[in-house]
């Protein structure tokens, strides 16, 4: 099913520039002081290159000027072209919200590019055509894939981390530190039999975008329109392909994080009208001293419920409202979520959550801060799980929006691809 193979990655030359002081999170998380602050970390930042508008400014952007950056880098030695193509392995050192140290191990490679219709690489969630029309001027620019598109594959067993743990036995190539104190350390690897076996290995199996949904449809744009120019280019033309970086999601690094809903300026009903309005549900109530609480009362009242629907309302009062109900014919419990308590209790249907009736939080002290203030209700909700998240996605549906949170991010600038023939 999954084409990869490997590639010649263009990438910055560490006796050059400081890796720590020029890369950067995907652009799309990157607010406008951040951006000013990576400008100011390092000339080479490879903010220069995904952002060169600036925040919000994207439709104004320049991204002829990133075509000539990356030329005189190049000349300059700033970045260079690996001889030879390989993958690339990634091992990221994070902290977990909880205080835990947790290490993700995943790989870069070129991975072909496939009309989701065939059901090899599938989505999760809907895109829109502002940021896909900006990122298309951008890969058309820079005739360079800058941000890796980030793919899920299951491996409950860990078979293929046995076959690349030599790969990251033997030590990192480069490494870089970035401004959320993530560690990535990357390592280059050709031996051509773990090549193969990677590659065997992710032929057998579809893969979900966990990230990118926006950067991977530029990219099939973009070959469509290749195609049409040059119909004689052939299959393995680069045009074909795309940066992407495949971690397992059943990995302990591959952390998926709930991302909670915000109601602006509602008000939680009272405990007679919610029980009216939730028929079937239970309801606990857990007294919380302070926002600082909240996340140590989730794990122990929320997170046990994660085989049924459940959620957790906050309206600042110091108490929680732990709720909780039978599984629904197997259905997507955040999914109840939004048609029983969205819609059923604050009366916002599917039109008004588009619209922007609700926000989202991933920070779960921050969001309890703003209950306090009196912001509106916050709903907590519990994690998806990589059971979850495969079973929709196999069945060709669609996650709800802002359903799944992946951390760690990764990171702009550890290794690019060329769409220069011969690059692969």
């Amino acid at each position: 099913m999954t084409e990869i193979r490997p590639f010649r990655a263009l990438r910055y030359d560490p006796e050059r520039v400081d890796l720590s002081r020029v890369v950067v999170p995907p652009y799309d998380v990157i607010d406008a002081e951040e951006r000013e602050a990576f400008l100011a970390r390092d000339p080479h930042s490879a903010i220069r290159l995904i952002l060169p508008g600036g925040v919000g400014a994207q439709q104004d952007a320049d991204y002829g000027e990133v075509g000539r950056l990356l030329a005189e880098w190049r000349e300059a030695g700033v970045l260079v072209q690996e001889e030879a193509p390989a993958l690339y392995g990634l091992r990221q050192r994070f902290t977990a919200p909880d205080g835990s140290e947790l290490v993700r191990e995943a790989f870069f490679s070129a991975v072909r590019l496939e009309d989701y219709a065939r059901r090899i690489v599938r989505p999760h969630e809907r895109t829109m055509s502002g940021p896909k029309a900006d990122r298309l001027k951008l890969l058309r620019a820079a005739g360079a894939n800058l941000s890796s598109i980030f793919l899920l594959y299951e491996d409950p067993d860990e078979k293929l981390a046995a076959t690349l743990a030599p790969a990251f036995a033997a030590g990192p190539t480069w490494r870089a530190v970035d401004t959320a104190g993530t560690e990535h350390a990357l390592t280059r690897i050709s031996d051509p039999a773990v090549v193969d076996a990677v590659a065997h290995f992710l032929a057998e199996r579809p893969v979900v975008i966990a990230d990118g949904h926006h950067r991977y449809e530029t990219a099939l744009a973009h070959r469509d329109a290749c195609r049409e120019a040059q119909p004689g280019a052939g299959p393995d033309a680069p045009f074909e392909f795309t940066l992407a970086c495949f971690a397992n999601a059943y990995a302990a690094g591959s952390l998926l994080l709930p991302i909670h809903r915000v109601i602006p300026g509602a008000r939680l009903p009272d405990d007679a009208t919610l029980a009216e309005r939730l028929p079937g549900w239970t309801a606990t109530r857990v007294e919380v001293a302070s926002p600082d609480a909240v996340p140590e009362a989730l794990a122990r009242h929320l997170a046990p419920l994660t085989l049924a629907p459940s959620f957790a309302a906050d309206d600042g009062s110091g108490v929680l409202r732990i709720f909780a109900r039978d599984e629904v014919d197997g259905e997507l419990a955040i999914r109840v979520v939004h048609r029983e308590v969205v819609a059923g209790v604050f009366g916002l249907d599917e039109a008004a959550v588009r619209g922007g009736a609700i926000r989202y939080a991933k920070d779960t002290r921050e969001a309890a801060r703003e209950a306090r203030a009196g912001a509106g209700v916050v709903l907590y909700v519990n994690a998806l799980s990589p059971d979850d998240v495969f079973r929709v996605t196999g069945a060709g549906e669609i996650l709800p929006q802002k359903s799944t949170f992946f951390v760690p991010k990764l990171p702009t600038g550890m290794v690019f691809r060329s769409l220069e023939e011969g690059a692969a």
